[in-house]
């Protein structure tokens, strides 16, 4: 990571870095809750790899340094049923630091939780600017995408895909890395929801929590 990140006092995103006027809420943040005062550093980043350094002045963030472009992160997805109560947003959350590039929440044919109609798109923009302050606390100058609720049938067709289940192969013996992990919920996945063709690796002897097994899935092909 670039020390300039790294260093500066704090991190936030923008529409667009020919406009560094934070947002109402973001202003609240740096001015009122951080306290930022003047001559201190603060990132700025278009989610997209472009970021700028800028300093505080009389309230403002005035640009002191080029913009840079980050190289993309390398792509990882992670397709995951939606763990119980606040346990997603965790999840999301810990995604996010550790630099996945993708998330998709699943229906499963045993999924507990399910994300539909408005309550959906509501949970789903919760975890949208859960992953913005995630990324902006650790720094990601890329935010990922996030989508679902979708069909497990949707996401198991990419042929670059792999399945957490006990019975398939060790992480160690995977010839290539994943572009795809799905993990399914808790109970399993049903008898006859993953096709034939599917791939499947073991993350290991004991039963894991969903949002646990999706952070060792990132562990295991992103570091």
């Amino acid at each position: 990571m670039n020390p300039a990140l790294r260093n500066s006092a704090a991190h936030l995103f923008v529409h667009s870095l020919a406009a560094l006027q934070p947002s109402d809420d973001d202003a609240h943040h740096l001015f009122r809750v951080l306290r930022l005062r003047d001559g201190e550093v603060v990132t700025v980043s278009d989610g997209q790899g472009a970021w700028c350094a800028t300093r505080v002045v009389a309230g403002a963030l005035q640009q002191e340094s080029d913009v840079v472009q980050e190289p993309a992160l390398p792509a990882l997805t992670i397709a995951s049923a939606i763990p119980k109560g606040d346990r997603a947003e965790w999840m999301v959350q810990k995604l996010t630091e550790l630099g996945v590039s993708e998330i998709v929440l699943l229906h499963c044919a045993r999924s507990v939780v399910r994300w539909e109609g408005e309550r959906g798109a509501r949970q789903l923009q919760r975890m949208l600017r859960v992953a913005r302050e995630a990324a902006m606390q650790s720094r990601r100058v890329w935010l990922p995408a996030i989508s679902g609720a979708v069909s497990l049938q949707s996401m198991s067709a990419d042929p670059h895909a792999v399945v957490a289940e006990p019975s398939g192969l060790p992480v160690r013996e995977l010839a290539l890395r994943p572009s795809t992990v799905i993990i399914g919920p808790e109970g399993g996945f049903s008898a006859d929801e993953l096709p034939r063709e599917a791939r499947c690796v073991s993350f290991g002897d004991t039963v894991l929590r969903v949002e646990t097994a999706a952070l060792f899935a990132a562990v295991a092909f992103l570091i």
